[in-house]
C-alpha cells in the first residue's frame, strides 16, 4: 500500500518538525548548560531521521543508487 503525494508530504512535515523540536532542545541542552544529550535521546533522534528518509526513498530506490 503505497502513500499518496499528499500523505507523505504531510507526514514528512510531522517528521521533520518533530525532529526540529527535539533538535532545538538537544542544542539548547549543549549551549546553555553545556552539558551533551543523552545518547539514548541521539539514538532515537536517529531513528527518527531513518523512519523519514524511508518515506521519502523506499528501501528498492535507496538499494539502486548504492
Amino acid at each position: 500500500m503505497g502513500l499518496t503525494k499528499a500523505e507523505k508530504k504531510e507526514l514528512v512535515t510531522k517528521h521533520l518538525k518533530q525532529l526540529r523540536k527535539e533538535l532545538r532542545i538537544m542544542h539548547a541542552g549543549v549551549t546553555e548548560e553545556q552539558t551533551l544529550p543523552d545518547p539514548g535521546e541521539v539514538r532515537t533522534v536517529m531513528t527518527e531521521m531513518e523512519t523519514l528518509l524511508e518515506v521519502l526513498e523506499p528501501k528498492t530506490s535507496r538499494k539502486s543508487k548504492t
